[in-house]
């Protein structure tokens, strides 16, 4: 059975800002910039928000790589709420950290989801190392 009228919105994207990328002085939404697929155009590689183009059921996740001299942290927020977060402390004998999550989220359409780094974390932005991604279920 072929379904007609029906949006399809998916997206995977990436940090590319050439290597360490912080720690900052203040939270900062991490703009994904290089972007793989963009399906519907619901998410803005400027800065770095999805916006649900239609009321469904949408899966996100992110992944991030960090080395050990600072702390890392990546929390998912739906419009100013914190729904997951991934995150590892500073080490002196840790050289690399590597971390993600994933959930499955009912929104309305505006609704917005991104991934935001504290202020005095950081992670890796290389185009293979941090990314975030998502797509509609239902």
């Amino acid at each position: 059975m072929c379904e007609t009228g029906k949006t399809k919105v998916a997206f995977s994207a990436l940090l590319e800002k050439g290597g360490a990328y912080g720690p900052f002085d203040k939270d900062t939404t991490l703009a994904f910039n290089k972007v793989y697929t963009n399906i519907g155009d619901a998410y803005d590689s400027c800065t770095g928000v999805f916006t649900a183009p239609v009321t469904g059921v949408y899966y996100f996740t992110f992944f991030y790589h960090a080395g050990g001299k600072h702390k890392a942290r990546l929390t998912l927020f739906q419009n100013s709420e914190m729904i997951v977060k991934s995150s590892d402390h500073q080490t002196g004998s840790d050289g690399a950290d590597n971390g993600g999550n994933a959930v499955v989220l009912q929104l309305q359409q505006g609704d917005q989801v991104y991934v935001s780094m504290p202020a005095n974390h950081h992670v890796w932005a290389t185009s293979i190392s941090t990314s975030f991604s998502g797509f509609q279920i239902s």
